[in-house]
């Protein structure tokens, strides 16, 4: 039963506000209650196992409280009376928080918001206010109310848009500084991903939506909201969620735990094989080909062939006897395991015990002395060997004749050349590429079967994986129940795609496949999304474009500078965004990352790094692969020529680069800031007041554009210099401007300046 309370009468804000703060009190008082009951729980059981159930039951429910200096609440919302006309006195008032708190009389003083009268919070619209007159948003510090906005959805009605535009609660969290972590998002889900979030649980969900739709946010709810609402069926450790790579991963690990479900495996999609020691380059197309779902076959028939044919007679010694076996029987032993179904060691186990059986036949061995049958031992591995993906594939790649045995037409000799190389040595030596791993994790399934299946799975970035990658996805998924999420339009590498057919043919089909989209965009500022959907008729003409809704700080910077001035600059910059408190991100191209981790070290910052995992620091360097799903305060694009040079859909990963900031976006480069193959020149859609120019470019600069190029150059003076030097520093800067206005400058699209 929930807590009634009694209409207020019309009360002043402050005298409100020491209300709400009562009844904060209060809940916050029975939350802790609760938690030293947990405590308190004696461990005693009836046996070891219900003692051990006792135990995880009372660690995850404590768990799942908030912490005790957290807000027992975000909102509230007040329900229509059921009858208006009447002298009604009361009405429902329901307080929504991140869990259920109940009063010593098992009166609810918070509803968890993964109920349904929760989705009423983030539900209600003027359209359709589902029987709720008001709806409150709480501003807290800790666990005190500082401030409340309330929507009356009756007068919202008259002047107001739907509320899946953003509210200003969810304005307020994204004014936040950002940590190197995703959040939760309880308090700011929006209608239209809150739908999402309730979706069915038997389908196969697409997810897809723009740089700041909020998909990965979304996706990770729903894991929340599943298992909260189907307990009966769904517990945390039947959900597996894949990442991209490790920095993605280590972003988002604290979200479900966050939400009180601990025991969710995340793992980053190179995970999902057996452990191995990676990092073997390889070139564009051997990775291309062994993405392809036709490697599948070629290593189920490798190792079928690996199984050998029996002599015409097989003669064994047993004590100083031999008992000789046809090869008739032995082959049918052999036939009836190739058939049998199942792992090659299951299969295997299968042979072992019909050789054994044969001998017995002859009157050698017995059930209960399995040391006599060493010869059958000796038999079964010169058969059927005994295998492990790694040896197995070791083997296989270094040879050109075992390749080509078992590529049985689907690969020309050009491809299979491709394929082979020299392994090491040694197997403990063997250094594997990103592309072998979905090769090891079929074997692995080839010949031992699946570990480990679950009964939900979240896959983020799912438009860029390999059918070998889906497929390791899909092998794990013991219902078919999943949720995919991502963007065409940040599409890219060797498996870039347009349709989410292409994906979801490699995934399982026997639920209902459902791709949704989110339109509006909530994290990416309006003039840093304007700028690079100027990418989208290029790099995903046949994606619609994100509406942004929210305005940054201000214009992108862009700053065009001479190549060997590139790297400073981007340093510089960074360096100013992070003294002003900001998380940031350098988004660098392979081309210019050693100039740029010199000019890290030249200037004495720390820095992390994406390819590590790393996203702990205050400046952060990431390459545009790394990029994707991530987001700073402040984001550096170094060369977007490069950027774009680097992937066959390199407009699709410049895209992903400039799409990563919440705030501000700063572009370095010597080049093209905005390289796109056809239109307008571009730097008339740059706003000009940000770009770095000559000192002779306009002769008529105002005293504004003056005081900007100022601050610029000021900023600059400021991170790169102590006080001391900084009088040397502007007479040298003089000195080399009297220099440049002798020489003559260079022509093209861009200026350049120092």
């Amino acid at each position: 039963m929930v807590k009634i309370a009694e209409r207020r009468p019309v009360q002043s804000k402050s005298a409100e506000l020491a209300a709400e703060q009562q009844h904060f009190d209060l809940a916050r008082k029975h939350r802790e209650r609760a938690r030293a009951e947990l405590g308190e729980v004696p461990d005693a059981a009836v046996n070891a196992g219900a003692g051990r159930r006792l135990a995880l039951f009372r660690r995850n429910r404590k768990d799942a409280l908030a912490a005790p200096e957290e807000q027992v609440a975000f909102g509230r919302i007040d329900c229509e009376p059921a009858d208006p006309s009447a002298d009604s006195k009361i009405e429902d008032t329901f307080y929504i928080g991140r869990e259920t708190i109940f009063d010593d009389s098992r009166q609810v003083l918070v509803v968890n918001w993964q109920t349904p009268i929760g989705t009423l919070y983030y539900e209600a619209t003027h359209e359709d206010p589902r029987g709720l007159q008001r709806k409150r948003t709480f501003q807290c510090a800790g666990n005190q109310v500082r401030d409340f906005d309330d929507v009356v959805f009756a007068q919202l009605a008259e002047a107001v848009a739907e509320l899946e535009g953003p509210d200003g609660a969810l304005l307020a969290e994204l004014d936040r500084g950002r940590t190197g972590a995703m959040t939760d998002i309880v308090a700011t889900i929006q209608g239209a991903q809150s739908r999402l979030i309730r979706s069915p649980l038997d389908q196969l969900l697409v997810i897809e939506g723009g740089p700041g739709t909020g998909k990965t946010a979304v996706a990770l709810h729903r894991v929340s909201w599943l298992l909260f609402n189907h307990r009966d069926r769904l517990r945390p450790q039947d959900v597996l969620v894949v990442g991209p790579h490790p920095a993605f991963t280590r972003y988002i690990r604290t979200v479900l735990p966050s939400l009180g479900d601990t025991d969710v495996a995340q793992l980053d999609i190179d995970q999902l094989g057996p452990p191995v020691q990676r990092g073997r380059p390889e070139d564009p197309q051997t990775r291309r080909l062994k993405g392809e779902a036709r490697m599948a076959r070629l290593l189920a028939r490798a190792l079928e062939n690996r199984v050998g044919t029996p002599e015409p007679a097989e003669r064994m010694l047993f004590d100083g006897t031999f008992v000789t076996l046809s090869g008739v029987e032995v082959a049918a032993a052999v036939a009836s395991a190739r058939q049998a179904g199942g792992p090659y060691a299951q299969r295997r186990q299968r042979l072992r015990a019909q050789l054994a059986d044969l001998v017995r036949g002859r009157g050698r061995g017995g059930p209960t002395d399995p040391e006599r049958l060493g010869p059958v031992e000796n038999l079964l591995e010169r058969l059927w060997p005994l295998q492990s993906a790694a040896a197995f594939l070791r083997t296989l790649l270094g040879s050109q004749a075992r390749l080509a045995n078992a590529a049985a037409g689907e690969f020309t000799p050009e491809e299979l050349a491709l394929l082979h190389r020299r392994g090491a040595d040694k197997l403990s030596e063997q250094i594997w590429s990103n592309t072998d791993l979905p090769l090891l994790d079929e074997l692995e399934e080839l010949l031992n079967g699946v570990s480990r299946r679950y009964r939900h799975i979240v896959v983020d970035e799912a438009q860029d994986l390999s059918p070998m990658q889906l497929r390791a996805v899909a092998r794990r998924s013991s219902t078919g129940s999943l949720t995919v999420v991502g963007d065409l339009a940040q599409s890219t590498g060797a498996w870039a795609r347009d349709h989410w057919g292409e994906v979801a043919e490699h995934l399982p089909a026997q639920l209902p496949q459902v791709v949704v989209g989110l339109r509006y965009g909530y994290r990416v500022p309006r003039q840093v999304y304007e700028l690079a959907a100027e990418l989208l008729p290029v790099a995903a003409p046949d994606v619609e474009p994100t509406r942004a809704v929210r305005d940054g700080p201000g214009d992108p910077g862009v700053h065009v500078v001479e190549p060997a001035e590139r790297a400073g600059r981007a340093a510089l910059i960074a360096k100013d965004h992070a003294l002003g408190g900001r998380f940031v991100g350098i988004v660098c191209p392979a081309a210019c990352r050693a100039e740029v981790e010199f000019a890290l070290h030249a200037n004495d910052l720390q820095w992390g790094r994406a390819d590590q995992g790393e996203l702990d620091r205050a400046i952060n360097l990431v390459s545009p692969q790394e990029a994707k799903g991530l987001e700073f305060d402040a984001v550096v694009v170094v060369e977007p020529e490069e950027i774009v040079a680097e992937d066959e859909r390199g407009h699709r990963l410049l895209f992903v680069a400039l799409t990563r900031t919440i705030r501000y976006l700063d572009i370095v480069c010597a080049g093209d800031p905005l390289p796109i193959e056809s239109g307008p020149d571009v730097t008339s859609r740059i706003p000009r007041q940000r770009m770095v120019v000559e000192p002779d470019a306009d002769p008529t600069l105002d005293m504004a554009q003056l005081d900007r190029l100022a601050e610029d150059l000021a900023a600059l003076v400021v991170g790169g210099a102590p006080v001391p030097m900084w009088d040397e520093v502007l007479q040298r800067t003089a000195a080399l401007l009297d220099e440049r206005a002798d020489r003559s400058r260079p022509s093209g699209r861009h200026r350049r300046s120092s």
